[in-house]
């Protein structure tokens, strides 16, 4: 068990909400953060069929057991529970009695949404940042070993193979929480459709190109994007949207929260199979983007990522934007400074220069040597998570 960012928040919410609610992809660390936040909490998880029964059978006399509260684990497989702990709240609404954790994002909003409005405070759990996995006896040292290994807790507090893990994950998911969250008939389709996802992390989302790949209407390639977004594989990033008085590109970018299921996805079973690797790029991107999304997401942040594109091909890939201040983002594989990693974002800078505001610039690289250079910063992939992109004066 390592110090998980979001524990704070949590601790924060709890002095101020009856209810917490914390949603998160299966595995992500919930049930055990927790269970080491809350320590005194009764803990009852729905997944076990005895107790889901009792809870849809005899709701009152399954919350009844609780008196001064507890940890409902996967509340999403008992919606209507939900509407009779809005009850006890409203009877009692003493801050922190109750911690609800789920891994289906938009069911679990749903029911919360309708039955715990107002009385809940929502917070994401998802896999560790690096800020986190530093923390474990034996995180990954080389870049290729990190975007194989991905990011899910257990791989690395039980010393795991990635690769044998991640099996045994996306069978999981596939066989069994698709089934629960969407009435998928096809199932082989469906996995198939995961995995050119993969293919395609980092880049725009096309539904015509991914239906027509798969076999599958456009309605159904957008309805599985939906299911991998409630569960927490995959998110798309938004693209950038100023009165720029440009042709910018609408689409959103798709990316998934953890390379390393990406690489067990394309087939790669070896941290050196990346060495060479055609995606090498694309996938050393969506950890990039990632980190940053997952490290904002832990510390209650939400919003204000985005990312830029025009018709003349200026672009960069990704934007943080704060009220007075913007610092632009680049992914570069590559091991070797150069100023010539900066160009994109260069040209990019002048075209925001009109919306007067400060504008940094910092360049993620595969390389090893921190430089402070006059047009931004280069940060070796190494040190991404000691880098404050949230002070905007931290950064050139």
């Amino acid at each position: 068990m390592i110090k998980r960012d979001l524990a704070p928040e949590l601790i924060r919410a709890a002095r101020q909400f009856p209810s917490i609610t914390l949603t998160g992809p299966r595995q992500s660390g919930k049930t055990t953060l927790c269970r080491a936040v809350f320590p005194d909490h009764p803990y009852a998880t729905l997944e076990a069929p005895d107790i889901r029964a009792l809870a849809t059978e005899d709701p009152r006399g399954f919350l009844a057991q609780f008196p001064h509260g507890a940890i409902i684990d996967e509340v999403q497989r008992v919606p209507d529970l939900l509407s009779y702990l809005q009850g006890i709240i409203d009877a009692d609404p003493e801050p922190g009695r109750w911690v609800l954790t789920g891994s289906q994002n938009l069911s679990l909003l749903a029911s919360v949404s309708q039955s715990l409005a107002g009385r809940t405070a929502v917070h994401h759990l998802l896999p560790p940042s690096r800020n986190e996995i530093v923390r474990f006896d034996r995180p990954p040292k080389s870049l290729e070993a990190t975007l194989f290994a991905g990011a899910y807790p257990r791989i690395f507090d039980r010393d795991l193979n990635p690769a044998d893990w991640l099996r045994s994950y996306v069978a999981t998911y596939i066989e069994r929480d698709v089934r629960t969250i969407s009435n998928v008939g096809d199932l082989p389709t469906f996995q198939r459709f995961v995995e050119l996802c993969a293919g395609r992390t980092a880049q725009l989302v096309n539904y015509s190109s991914l239906a027509d790949d798969c076999g599958v209407s456009q309605p159904t390639a957008k309805t599985w994007l939906g299911i991998l977004e409630t569960s927490f594989l995959t998110f798309r990033l938004p693209a950038f949207h100023a009165n720029l008085r440009k042709r910018l590109v609408k689409m959103p970018r798709l990316y998934f929260y953890d390379t390393g299921l990406v690489c067990w996805l394309l087939g790669i079973r070896s941290p050196e199979q990346l060495r060479t690797h055609p995606l090498r790029g694309p996938i050393f991107e969506t950890w990039v983007v990632s980190e940053i999304a997952k490290y904002r997401t832990h510390l209650g942040e939400s919003g204000g990522l985005f990312f830029y594109r025009d018709s003349n091909g200026a672009e960069v890939d990704l934007i943080l934007e704060y009220p007075f201040h913007i610092t632009l983002v680049e992914a570069k594989a590559s091991a070797t400074p150069s100023s010539a990693l900066f160009r994109g974002a260069r040209r990019v800078r002048r075209h925001l220069s009109r919306l007067d505001r400060p504008c940094s610039v910092v360049v993620a690289y595969g390389g090893e040597q921190l430089q402070r250079r006059t047009e931004g910063s280069l940060v070796p992939w190494s040190e991404l998570h000691q880098a404050d992109f949230w002070d905007p004066d931290a950064v050139v």
